[in-house]
């Protein structure tokens, strides 16, 4: 993973742990003095948000121990690998974009990060500015051109 996404994990994980996993005990603790628990929604609310605040801990622990992080900064060279910011253009429709290739929880298109396992990312590793690589997308096969490689 990028040291930008390491750091978002830790970030998620501190709030989870400081502010929501805090928080939705005191909600328990307030909603079992509410009398019967078996009627109480607010209860069983709170206990399946405390589930899930546990559970998504765990995950982020988990990710982070197994976790390789890589300073984009610090890598180079002309050919697309993990951590690259690659420009490409659409042959069929000229329209430009931009990409990073992340790892797979770090991916968000909108902001234009792809996952490494993604056909798109898949396709353009090991390949070169000028090169042309072509992805198979459910609208048919798709042809982009590699116009820029970078190391942000």
């Amino acid at each position: 993973m990028t040291a930008g996404g390491y750091q978002t994990l830790d970030e998620e994980l501190k709030r989870l742990k400081t502010i929501e996993r805090p928080a939705v005990i005191a909600a328990i603790s307030e909603a079992r003095q509410h009398g019967d628990l078996s009627e109480n929604a607010e209860y069983h609310a709170a206990k399946e948000r405390q589930g899930w605040i546990e559970g998504r801990i765990a995950e982020i622990e988990d990710k982070i121990a197994r976790a390789q992080i890589i300073d984009v900064s610090k890598l180079s060279g002309k050919q697309v690998k993990f951590g690259a910011t690659v420009s490409v253009v659409d042959e069929d429709t000229e329209e430009e974009a931009r990409y990073q290739i992340v790892g797979e929880h770090e991916a968000d298109v909108k902001s234009g990060r792809i996952s490494l396992s993604s056909p798109l990312s898949r396709a353009m590793i090991g390949k070169e500015v000028g090169e042309v690589v072509e992805v198979n997308t459910p609208g048919g096969v798709k042809a982009y051109e590699i116009l820029k490689v970078e190391w942000v």
